[in-house]
């Protein structure tokens, strides 16, 4: 059971990335997913969020620019955004939690967002 996140880099401010978070071992869609970020120096926080059954719930930071899906498939998760700012720069990571209660990570991606 593995997760690996990939599709960060280095951005200007206003343009856009698409994160992905693939599954090994599992269907994604089986589970709610969320995308959380680190930025320097802080804590991890949650990003976006997306359930089971399709809802999804954004950070107020990140509501109108990030878009959280899943794809066909059900192996993928990802995460859309666009007019990325400085306060975006972060190491992203998504995350899963198992029936038993147990917390799955990925490796993490780096987002940079030059000024």
């Amino acid at each position: 059971v593995q997760l690996a996140e990939s599709g960060g880099g280095l951005v200007q401010a206003g343009g856009s990335l698409r994160l992905s978070c693939a599954a090994s071992g599992f269907r994604l869609d089986d589970y709610a997913i969320t995308w959380f970020r680190q930025p320097p120096g802080k804590e991890r926080e949650l990003v976006a969020n997306i359930l089971v059954g399709g809802g999804k719930r954004y950070a107020d930071s990140v509501k109108g620019r990030f878009t959280i899906s899943r794809d066909s498939a059900g192996n993928t998760v990802y995460l859309q955004m666009n007019n990325l700012k400085p306060e975006d720069e972060a190491v992203y990571y998504c995350n899963y939690v198992s029936i038993g209660g147990a917390n799955y990570w990925g490796q993490g991606t780096q987002v940079t967002v030059s000024s």
